[in-house]
Order: structure tokens, then sequence, then C-alpha cells
């Protein structure tokens, strides 16, 4: 009897489930251009993950929702994947997006400012009682 030897690595279901990510999005990842190294295949085809494949899905992830396009993730996946050499250009593209994402995080800061205004308004109108006057407009009196 023939002996069926198990593949190494992760199937994508077990893949997705360590990164967080879908199934979906692995495939995604994988036809962008995100992925470093080729995703090993068994012989029938199914993808098989290893350590270093969740690794650097992580990191993926982690710059997609620092707002990182995918394009330039995909560049510094190429810049990865050509190994040492260009490493002046890696720095350069992850100096510019740590530059985009404190210009966000500042342009938040400043959104959070006019919440936290609305909601200390909220409580001190409520506290006093008077939170029926707060200014709600009214289209058939036409006054706010």
């Amino acid at each position: 009897m023939l002996e069926v030897k198990p593949q190494p690595g992760l199937s994508i279901a077990e893949a997705a489930r360590r990164t967080g990510v879908s199934v979906h999005t692995l495939r995604y990842y994988e036809r962008a251009g995100l992925v470093v190294t080729p995703v090993d295949r068994t012989g029938g085809g199914q993808r098989r993950y290893h350590d270093l494949d969740l690794k650097w899905i992580v990191v993926c992830t982690k710059l997609r929702a620092t707002g990182m396009p995918i394009r330039f993730i995909r560049r510094y996946a190429e810049l990865v994947a050509a190994g040492p050499g260009n490493e002046e250009e890696r720095l350069a593209l992850m100096e510019s997006h740590r530059a985009d994402v404190h210009a966000r995080l500042a342009e938040i800061q400043e959104n959070l400012k006019l919440i936290d205004h609305k909601i200390d308004v909220y409580r001190g109108r409520i506290a006093a009682g008077d939170a029926d006057q707060l200014w709600a407009p009214s289209r058939l009196t036409g006054t706010p």
C-alpha cells in the first residue's frame, strides 16, 4: 500500500486563520505581487504556507492598515525579494510612508478635538437639563 505523506506547511485556510486575513486576501496578495517568495504548492496545486510566508503577510497587512498603497507594498516586496544592495531605497520608501502616516495621525488628532468638544457640549447640556436646546435643524419650520 502506498503511504501518502502530508505536505509540509499550512493550508491556505490555516494560513488565513493564523494571519487574521481572509483566504481571498491571501490569494489577492499573491496575484498583486506582494508576496516576496512564491508560495509552495502541493502536487495537486494547493498552496502551502510556511513561517516566513506568514511573517511577510503580517508585514503586508500592517502596511495596508497604515494606508500604504498596494503599489508601494509591491515595490517594497520587489526590493526585499531582490536581496541585498537596495537598503537605501527600502529605507526611503519606509521613511516616506512614515511621514504620510504622521500627517494622517495629525489630521485625525485635530478631528478628534472636534469630537471631544461635541462630547463636552452634550455632557454639559445633559447635566444642566437643557439638552433639548441643542441645535437641531428643522426643515419644516426652517429654523435651526
